[in-house]
């Protein structure tokens, strides 16, 4: 990667896109609705059930001119969501403040273990035990999701949501190759802990991206 490249990665005028695509939100408090998926590349949390393993090597993905990437936006949806990998590796500002003047509503997906950038409607932030989130971005979520692989993700969930605000919307999402194993026990959880709900991967159940 040429110098001058590497300069506008660094500071948000090009972005590591891994793949972007239009489909029906899955997970979460939005899940049903359609949204464009903009999937950077990059993350070093290294979650062992991730089902995008592919996108944390920032390296195999192009740096691609943010104009380009919301002008391909244009065709699509009005919500745009903005995944990865871990989008927060990049400074997020310079693409958020183009789809803000495009008019488009900025949702982020994050772990938050890095510094907050950009300007968010939404933001769902999904913490992960070997790389906890930092600074601002527990008052500034609006959704915290846990996955939960095991029981002790329940007593981690809890310490996660003493963190963020009283309006953020609280979830417990199975990992998926557990699935069948967990749902039984979040259902459990969530009848007797009814300030958490029950997010699943419907767009798994759906058979689409």
């Amino acid at each position: 990667m040429s110098v001058n490249i590497n300069l506008l990665v660094d500071s948000g005028q090009m972005l590591p896109l891994m793949e972007a695509f239009y489909t029906i939100q899955g997970e979460g408090y939005h899940k049903g609705s359609s949204a464009y998926f903009i999937r950077i590349g990059g993350c070093d949390v290294g979650c062992h059930w991730c089902d995008v393993k592919e996108s944390w090597d920032e390296n195999i993905h192009p740096p691609t001119d943010i104009a380009s990437i919301v002008n391909d936006a244009k065709k699509f949806s009005n919500i745009i969501v903005v995944t990865g990998g871990e989008p927060l590796m990049w400074n997020m500002k310079p693409l958020t403040n183009l789809l803000k003047l495009n008019k488009f509503k900025t949702h982020l997906e994050t772990s938050g273990a890095f510094k907050l950038t950009g300007i968010w409607d939404w933001i769902c932030l999904s913490p992960k035990k070997q790389k906890l989130p930092i600074g601002e971005v527990y008052e500034r979520a609006d959704e915290l999701k846990i996955i939960v692989y095991n029981k002790d993700d329940f007593r981690f969930a809890e310490n996660q949501a003493k963190k963020v605000s009283v309006g953020c919307v609280l979830y417990l999402q199975p990992e998926w190759s557990v699935r069948e194993k967990i749902i039984p026990l979040i259902v459990d959880y969530v009848m007797a802990n009814p300030k958490w709900k029950i997010s699943l991967q419907t767009h798994k159940y759906l058979n689409i991206p």
